[in-house]
């Protein structure tokens, strides 16, 4: 458990805020999750996890997706912009793009599943807790998942008055305000509104016109009502909107095959070198997100101490965006990308029994249907025959085309687990669910547009690439089971050992992208992934509560591991994308987090993980630019190399000290490093698209200090002090070459702060 401290300040029930002192004694405290549908301590749950408070993300200043894995053991976060976003969780997961393809990580916000991990890379506003659960999660959490959770807590509608507001800014234009305003409304409904704004310049340079990419605006608020007529029932609504315009996702050179240089110097590009982090292009680029939901959680306190909980929920997700794909400063592509719009609601049902007797158990239904269409389009320019073949014939020049495709998702679901405590101190847990899922597609290309008139064999060689087909609708189903089983044996008050045995099942996949040339719809279609785990753990507590070291050991086998990737074929210049169940994968390792109070003030936090994650049998696999280049139909094996991803090592340290300088004087320091090895970036195992490893460096300081009514809070702060380039992930474009998504270079600023 990695527990991350934070000396903020509590308003009391007068609206007077008490300044946090440093206790006498240097106790760690306890911390409580809802990881298994219940209020538990996290010491008390055998089960490897990662609790962060919303105050430590707050003090190292966390607020995307993508941070978190500065913070996470086993985690990758693979992110470009929203719609290639995507949490691996022990290797296993890193999927970037697939509207037909749920991830193996889920993510939950308040209780309520998102349909893809992009739609939670908005600002993280007002968080209460945020739950990592590495392994097989289906048979507690509503949608089933194969990698883990990712459980995100807001914090609730409050009945004593609650203000904060902050301010921040920074190099490269930074500049961000966000706010909460929570208290009562009436003796029994109470509400809390927050809100938050970002914008900065970008720190991606183009050499091409001086743009800057990786910037923008984003934007967001949430309104909540929380209703408690007595102490036997509680509803809480929860209404979000959240939108961004900027140009993030800026994809930059990371590997050149020789055929990229020769088609670059062939057009007159000026290609940036690999690897380097610039860019150089003509073209548009920028993204838009509009997105948001309601949901409402019901939770009623039966007789003889029952809890019935009901969440329902609506969300929506639309995405823009205009891409340059040639990365070059001449007209080869223009313009290129895919718009995403989707829908999702879901029901769930949850009965708990009472805690105290002999056996507690959990059921569930679960009900989730999901509506996504995708519209993708390219617009070639005067170049793209040169570019993409070699040759000036015409096919390409000057051409548009577009694709629809939606696909429609209905999931049902029944799930129970149930704790027998055999002893006092020997706990037998079992879980089940049965999953059965359905999935209707439907993927159109129209005829190409625009281009010069061409000679019969001209124009059949442009209808093959980029000509009108429909593969009208089709589909697929299936009955998906997930199990459990686990022993944990308390050996004192302070020691627990525990051993489990998982199964998690993901549902088939849909490819919404054109068939490979010669093959039907039914080829679009992927199998389920299935995954057994086992894992060895001890959560422990030592001197006098002051030290917490947890430590496990797990071993994972995927068969059917889902995967997205592009290939070259030899009916096509462009590269393909497609998903494929990459054969055989093994997942083992270690994780350890230590989390240690030495004095009072001064918390200690370290957390690692070694993670061995190779195909066990991957055949047929997608070849390397370096080798489709040269033979456009080669399939290579894989079969005892890395998966796409998985970085070996992982390691993250924080330290945090506070003390008092008397009148309500609160000095406070934050450093941190995380590191994480060097891993590959696509599927196909390009030495190209290698991700070399990095180590980051944090730091921040500041004071505390009493002002009229409340408390104010003034730092500084560095992020990536040393500068590192460094790169989130990696994708696959034309020619052999490799793109990455480049992460951020130092950046220094300040923030202000007053809680009243």
């Amino acid at each position: 458990m990695l527990l991350l401290s934070h000396g903020g300040a509590w308003a009391n029930e007068q609206n007077q805020v008490e300044p946090v002192t440093p206790q006498a004694d240097a106790q760690l405290e306890k911390v409580t999750v809802s990881a298994r549908r219940r209020e538990e301590d996290a010491q008390d749950i055998p089960t490897a996890m990662t609790t962060l408070s919303g105050a430590a993300l707050e003090d190292q200043k966390i607020y995307r997706l993508q941070d978190l894995q500065q913070v996470l053991p086993s985690v990758n976060v693979a992110y470009s912009q929203p719609r290639v976003a995507n949490i691996g969780v022990r290797g296993i997961g890193n999927n970037q793009v697939g509207e037909g393809m749920e991830g193996s990580a889920g993510v939950y916000v308040d209780n309520v599943y998102l349909a893809r991990s992009g739609m939670a890379t908005f600002d993280l506003l007002d968080i209460e807790q945020a739950e990592m659960l590495r392994g097989p999660q289906g048979t507690l959490f509503g949608k089933n998942t194969t990698a883990g959770v990712l459980n995100i807590s807001t914090r609730k509608p409050t009945f004593t008055p609650e203000r904060h507001v902050e301010i921040s800014g920074g190099e490269f234009g930074y500049f961000q305000t966000k706010g909460s305003v929570s208290g009562p409304l009436t003796d029994n409904l109470a509400g809390r509104v927050s809100a938050y704004r970002t914008r900065d310049d970008g720190y991606v340079k183009n050499g091409h016109d001086g743009r800057r990419f990786n910037g923008g605006e984003k934007e967001g608020v949430r309104g909540q009502l929380l209703f408690e007529p007595n102490e036997d029932f509680s509803l809480r609504w929860i209404t979000d909107y959240n939108q961004e315009d900027s140009t993030n996702g800026i994809l930059t050179l990371l590997g050149a095959s020789d055929r990229y240089r020769e088609r670059t110097r062939l057009i007159g590009a000026t290609p940036v070198e690999a690897g380097s982090g610039k860019v150089n292009i003509d073209g548009r680029h920028s993204i838009n997100v509009y997105q948001g939901g309601t949901s409402l959680e019901a939770n009623w306190k039966l007789s003889s101490g029952y809890t019935l909980t009901s969440v329902s929920a609506y969300r929506y997700w639309h995405f823009v965006p205009h891409n340059d794909a040639d990365l070059s400063d001449r007209p080869a592509t223009l313009d290129s990308g895919t718009e995403v719009t989707t829908n999702q609601y879901s029901q769930e049902i949850r009965l708990a029994s009472p805690l105290g007797e002999t056996f507690d158990y959990v059921l569930g239904a679960y009900l989730y249907r999901q509506n996504t269409d995708s519209k993708n389009g390219t617009d070639y320019g005067s170049l793209a025959d040169l570019y993409l073949t070699g040759q000036d014939r015409g096919i390409y020049n000057n051409v548009s085309t577009r694709m629809n495709a939606y696909v429609d998702t209905d999931s049902y679901a029944l799930f129970a687990q149930g704790n027998w405590h055999l002893t006092d101190r020997l706990d037998f847990t079992a879980g089940i669910r049965g999953t059965y899922e359905e999935k209707q597609a439907s993927v159109q290309r129209f005829a190409p547009t625009g281009g010069a008139m061409l000679s019969p064999a001209l124009q059949a060689a442009r209808n093959a690439q980029l000509g009108a087909f429909d593969t009208g609708d089709f589909g697929l189903h299936s009955v998906s089971p997930s199990g459990l089983l686990s022993l944990s044996y308390r050996v004192n008050d302070d020691l627990l050992g525990y051993a489990s045995l998982a199964h998690g099942e993901k549902s088939g996949a849909i490819n919404l992208a054109a068939p490979v040339a010669g093959f039907d719809s039914d080829s679009l279609v992927i199998g389920p992934e299935r995954l057994n785990s086992a894992e060895l753990g001890v959560k422990s507590t030592w001197l006098d509560r002051s030290l917490q070291v947890n430590a496990n050991l797990f071993w994972i086998g995927v068969n059917g591991y889902q995967a997205t990737t592009r290939t070259m074929t030899a009916a096509s210049p462009n590269p393909v994308t497609i998903m494929a169940n990459a054969g055989t994968v093994r997942s083992r390792g270690a994780e350890l987090e230590v989390t240690w109070k030495p004095v009072s003030g001064l918390t200690l936090n370290l957390n690692g993980s070694y993670n061995d994650v190779t195909y066990l049998s991957f055949k047929d696999a997608p070849c390397p630019g370096e080798v489709t280049t040269a033979n456009a139909t080669a399939l290579c094996d894989l079969t005892g190399e890395p998966v796409v991803g998985a970085s070996k090592w992982i390691g993250n340290a924080n330290g945090h000290y506070q003390w008092n300088l008397g009148n309500g004087i609160q000095p406070y320091l934050n450093a941190s490093y995380s590191y994480r090895s060097k891993t590959t970036g696509t599927l196909d195992n390009s030495e190209l698209s290698r991700i070399d490893g990095y180590g980051l460096v944090n730091l921040s300081g500041g004071v505390r200090f009493d002002a009229g009514v409340g408390q104010v809070d003034t730092s500084i702060w560095v992020r990536n002090l040393t500068d590192k380039t460094y790169f989130l992930t990696a994708s696959a474009v034309s020619n052999g070459a490799y793109s990455g998504s480049v992460g951020s270079p130092r950046m220094a600023g300040v923030s202000v702060r007053y809680d009243f």
